[in-house]
């Protein structure tokens, strides 16, 4: 099953003949091979190019007026969508999730995090270079177009940066003049002096054109979807329902396998945490492709707390998103969500909060951050996982994204009584 969370992009960028392509290719084949799903996306300059072939069934299927053509077979499928202009490109990436990291060539000024490629023997790389160094001498920042304010200086004019760029947008401007390092450089591949002093300078990292090897650990490191361990949690007492709630049915369904597969979207591996192995082992015959794990409790007592204690024990990746056996509409799109929100806010958990405060058992949480704490609550008796926020870099999500996550809303209903789970078969699924 395809997953739901978005796709971590980062551009290569340079000038003609920079290298650009060459290298992309080396770092697809070299991440593939340390497993990573790799996808890509390569900026076309020029209006009207077209991939289908005149006269092909496909090519009369969008000469007849068809907006958007899939073309098909065993292993392979392409789509071809006309659309009122150029797309943006994160427009482009959001139609691609799952990946674990989208290689973009070109689209300098989609806002993405760059690699800034230059290369020796290339008389525009070398001209950006010498101003990229000047300019960290100086002391410029990356936000000001210091081509533009080197060419000023040398013919002793004052410069004005909104003025020139203003002035190289209007003219089109010179394969130099708009195609530089900006504020969104994070790391420069060359084999050109100036430009290594120069990321010196600016703190920025840098890499020769062939390590290959080195731009790939720091893609993996800073850039790539974090893997995600997604735990449910059925190790309640479930004294209301009067039997496991995670084998009780919902339209014929144990809940826990309903979980499961609401979950598979969005995890790298699912846990149940769980005092009856034996009784979920069906588990593995309902998903025999699926990475499940049954785990009992560390801890020989019942609470939120040690549950999750249990999971963040055993998971096996650094984020661990945590789901109660009971929410019956638990959605993986909040968990997408909620884990790009982790990757970008660098708190230590991610906890959805409505006007009840936080719900603990639909969060995402950072395990080395997150774990330490869970730990030194339990020893010292605490039960209530609510207690672990005050000791955490709490990131709350509130209603408003969780609804922009999943519009269908119900991500909290649980179900603790046979009379709840009649009512939610009642009045939900039967709709």
């Amino acid at each position: 099953m395809k997953s739901l969370l978005p796709s971590p992009a980062i551009a290569i960028v340079g000038r003609h003949n920079s290298g650009k392509t060459t290298l992309i290719e080396k770092l697809i084949a070299h991440l593939v091979a340390t497993g990573l799903d790799v996808g890509s996306v390569k900026h076309h300059g020029h209006a009207g190019f077209d991939i289908d072939i005149p006269g092909k069934d496909s090519y009369r299927h969008r000469q007849a007026g068809a907006s958007e053509t899939v073309i098909a077979c065993p292993g392979q499928m392409a789509l071809i969508r006309t659309t009122p202009g150029e797309m943006e490109c994160s427009e482009i990436v959001s139609m691609m999730p799952g990946h674990d990291l989208v290689l973009v060539e070109g689209y300098r000024k989609s806002g993405l995090p760059t690699i800034e490629v230059m290369r020796a023997g290339n008389p525009a790389d070398e001209q950006v270079a010498a101003a990229f160094r000047e300019a960290a001498v100086r002391g410029d920042g990356l936000d000001v177009d210091f081509v533009q304010q080197g060419r000023a200086r040398q013919f002793g004019l004052v410069w004005h940066a909104q003025a020139s760029l203003a002035s190289a947008d209007a003219q089109g401007g010179s394969d130099v003049d708009q195609k530089m390092p900006t504020a969104h450089t994070m790391a420069v591949v060359t084999d050109i002096p100036q430009a290594r002093e120069a990321a010196r300078i600016f703190g920025i990292d840098c890499f020769g054109l062939d390590d290959i090897e080195g731009i790939c650990r720091f893609l993996t490191a800073r850039i790539a979807r974090p893997r995600v361990s997604v735990v449910v949690q059925a190790g309640g007492e479930s004294r209301r329902m009067g039997q496991s709630k995670a084998t009780v049915k919902l339209a014929g369904q144990p809940l826990v396998e309903r979980l499961v597969e609401r979950m598979l979207p969005v995890a790298d591996e699912i846990l149940v945490t769980t005092n009856e192995e034996p009784e979920l082992r069906f588990l593995h015959d309902v998903f025999p492709d699926a990475n499940i794990r049954l785990v009992p409790d560390v801890l020989d007592r019942r609470g939120a707390l040690s549950g999750a204690l249990t999971a963040l024990e055993h998971a096996t990746y650094d984020y661990v998103a945590m789901v109660a056996c009971d929410m019956v509409f638990a959605s993986p799109r909040l968990v997408a969500a909620e884990c790009a929100e982790l990757n970008t806010s660098g708190a230590d958990c991610v906890v959805p909060v409505n006007k009840h405060g936080f719900e603990p058992l639909h969060a995402v949480y950072y395990r080395p951050h997150v774990l330490p704490v869970v730990r030194r609550l339990t020893e010292a008796g605490e039960s209530r996982l609510q207690s672990i926020f005050e000791h955490l870099d709490v990131c709350a999500f509130p209603q408003a994204r969780v609804l922009e996550a999943e519009p269908a809303g119900g991500c909290f209903i649980n179900v603790n009584t046979p009379e709840e789970l009649a009512q939610v078969e009642r009045n939900y699924l039967s709709e």
